[in-house]
């Protein structure tokens, strides 16, 4: 997939003008891009469209404007486009109560390397997990992750020739699996390795 560059962002007048439809497209576009594990577990795989999206946003809310800021946007989001060759997706540890949060971020830690997804009767592959900062202490995790799940050329073929994808977590303290995967969101998936 191809990084974006300035020229594929809308200055902020016309991002505001087409917001409401862009985001609308986008909301529709993440729809099989979601994927829940248990409760309280959510992968948001990316793409160029919702990294697009939260670039404008980014742009947006800060008011940048300059091309150095939105050079320094782009350096920050560009990574979290997939390459062909893997998935990336956005972590989230979801709990509505303060209290809980607090509790179950004590609790999981490590979970990031805990998920995994399983191409077929491929072993299954365990992301590589924040490589752009550490999110998380000897206290707590976070409730952002940032994975990276690389793949063989062997696995990519087998899903780009209907294997099923399984997805899923195993910690001592939260264990989850969705398999097989919906078929929208295996055909989400599998159009990131071209």
């Amino acid at each position: 997939m191809q990084k974006l560059t300035r020229a594929d962002l809308l200055s902020l007048e016309r991002y505001a003008d087409q917001r409401k439809a862009f985001r609308a497209q986008v909301m529709e576009h993440k729809k099989p891009r979601r994927v829940t594990l248990g409760e309280h577990v959510t992968l948001l795989f990316e793409d160029r469209l919702t990294i697009q999206y939260q670039i404008q946003e980014m742009l947006r809310v800060e008011r940048i404007f300059e091309p150095e800021g939105i050079e320094d946007e782009l350096g920050a989001y560009n990574p979290l486009i997939p390459d062909g060759g893997n998935l990336k997706a956005t972590l989230l540890v979801e709990f509505e109560e303060v209290e809980e949060r607090k509790q179950a971020l004590q609790e999981l830690i490590g979970l990031e390397d805990k998920i995994w997804i399983k191409i077929g009767d491929f072993e299954p592959v365990k992301p590589i997990a924040d490589e752009d900062m550490e999110r998380e202490n000897t206290e707590k995790t976070s409730s952002v992750h940032f994975l990276r799940f690389e793949f063989t050329p062997e696995m990519i073929a087998a899903a780009k020739n209907g294997a099923p994808l399984a997805i899923g977590v195993d910690h001592p303290r939260y264990s989850a699996t969705l398999a097989p995967i919906p078929e929208a969101t295996r055909a989400a998936l599998v159009a990131d390795f071209d």
